[in-house]
């Protein structure tokens, strides 16, 4: 905690039951040496220099309190050290001729004080102090952690420091191995708080709410978020096919892209269309609840049979909205024609094609890659003429590859065996982030083959 060498600022030694936390047994007394000075005088013996390597620098202990014999009075400076002879010399003649002498100030430490990690590494036995687990992520109100085995007898502990030092959390879980194989999200148990799994999380300038016990989240994966929502431009379609609650989705259409999203979880796409109406983006985004293949499938027939209205600008806020409403009403009495101020969306057409779609389901996406072939084949409808650009796929998946390029073969090899032709056109890797010690995600984006979607 200190670089303190005089002082002994260690949690002490933790002799209570390990089957409950006993937070009396962190009280602890540290007894130092304080200058008594005049009021007037403090700032500048805090200022000089021949004071810096002696005053107190504990974490959240104040350097100068009152003097408790004269509280209206002077003030005691406190020092780092517990005996004068500890004080070096130069400093302590400053003393002598600055101060009014030197007294005995009792510093009183109790849990409040120490940190979850001090408190944790006190609480443990020896053996398991080493890799302490206080670290969580957070969502909304959620602290998340991921415990190995040998901490689960004292996960309730570890909750309940995780819980009281600190102010947002409200709620504690541990994730469990086990993963729901339809819906691919996390199983939890409670640990510590309210059981109360309804969130409000928020991302990328957009409000989430969700049920995070029933749906897959990842507050991890926010810079990949922003990341895929920055190549799309405005007046795209996005076609995100394991949308999960909207963080592609929400995101890209706050930017101006029109989005069909879907998710074969009914929880994720009740909380997905929630998320769109909550961030003002109903009229750009169309959400369903479909198996992936189907939703790829029918999406370029939805799309072309009703389109999206063309992009009109950037989307605004109720607020934004309302000040517009305003300056055109204006207009309109100064006998100003609206259509003159507003921008010249007849020179762009109805969006009617997908540009990109997102594939952020690393564990299996690859294996729907196969739901391209022959996309665009059915020759009554007018695709050749509509994609002349074949759309961009943007797919996340795992790899046990470790070095970069074996990964990138892995993927590119797995792609093209499901998609049933070569890659070639805009491929790039993205290394998103390593979920285990031998567990890569990447996220590879390449152009859809023309052979593949007119394949029969």
């Amino acid at each position: 905690m200190s670089r303190n060498l005089f002082i002994d600022a260690s949690a002490p030694i933790y002799t209570g039951s390990r089957d409950t936390l006993d937070k009396e047994a962190f009280r602890k007394r540290i007894s130092v040496l304080a200058a008594r000075v005049p009021a007037e005088k403090t700032g500048a013996i805090l200022r000089a220099e021949v004071m810096r390597r002696s005053l107190m620098d504990l974490p959240k202990i104040r350097t100068v309190v009152p003097d408790a014999a004269n509280p209206d009075g002077d003030r005691l400076v406190l020092l780092r050290m517990t005996k004068e002879a500890d004080i070096p010399p130069e400093t302590d003649e400053y003393l002598k001729k600055e101060s009014k002498g030197l007294t005995i100030y009792n510093i009183e430490l109790d849990y409040d004080y120490w940190t979850a990690d001090e408190i944790l590494q006190a609480f443990l036995p020896p053996d398991l102090c080493e890799r302490s687990p206080t670290g969580f992520a957070m969502t909304g109100h959620i602290a998340h952690v991921n415990l190995n085995d040998e901490y689960l007898p004292y996960k309730h502990i570890i909750g309940q420091l995780i819980l009281e030092k600190n102010k947002k959390v409200k709620t504690v879980v541990n994730k469990l191995n086990s993963i729901d194989n339809q819906f691919r999200f996390f199983k939890m148990e409670l640990i510590a708080g309210d059981a109360d799994f309804v969130v409000e999380h928020h991302e990328s300038d957009c409000r989430f709410t969700f049920d995070f016990s029933q749906v897959y989240w990842n507050s991890r994966l926010h810079t990949e978020h922003d990341r895929l929502v920055r190549l799309f431009k405005p007046i795209e379609v996005v076609a995100d096919v394991f949308a999960g609650v909207g963080p592609f989705a929400v995101p890209a259409a706050k930017k101006g892209c029109a989005v069909l999203a879907n998710d074969l979880n009914p929880n994720s796409a009740k909380y997905l269309a929630i998320n769109v109406e909550n961030n003002w983006v109903t009229d750009l985004v169309r959400t369903s609840c479909q198996d992936g293949r189907d939703f790829i499938r029918q999406c370029v027939l939805e799309l072309s049979e009703n389109p999206f209205p063309p992009y009109t600008g950037p989307k605004l806020s109720r607020v934004q909205e309302e000040k517009e409403r305003r300056r055109l009403q204006k207009l309109m009495k100064e006998e100003t024609t609206a259509a003159a101020h507003t921008p010249p969306t007849e020179s762009l057409p109805p969006r009617q094609y997908v540009s990109h779609f997102v594939m952020n389901l690393p564990d299996s996406a690859i294996q729907f890659l196969d739901a391209f072939r022959g996309l665009l084949a059915d020759s009554t409808r007018n695709f050749s003429t509509l994609y002349k650009t074949m759309p961009m796929i943007h797919c996340h998946c795992f790899t046990r590859e470790l070095e970069r390029d074996r990964a990138e073969r892995d993927i590119h090899m797995r792609v093209e065996e499901k998609l049933g032709y070569p890659i070639t056109k805009d491929v790039s890797f993205h290394l998103v982030r390593s979920v285990a010690p031998n567990k890569e995600m990447y996220c590879i984006s390449f152009r859809l083959p023309t052979e593949v979607a007119f394949a029969l």
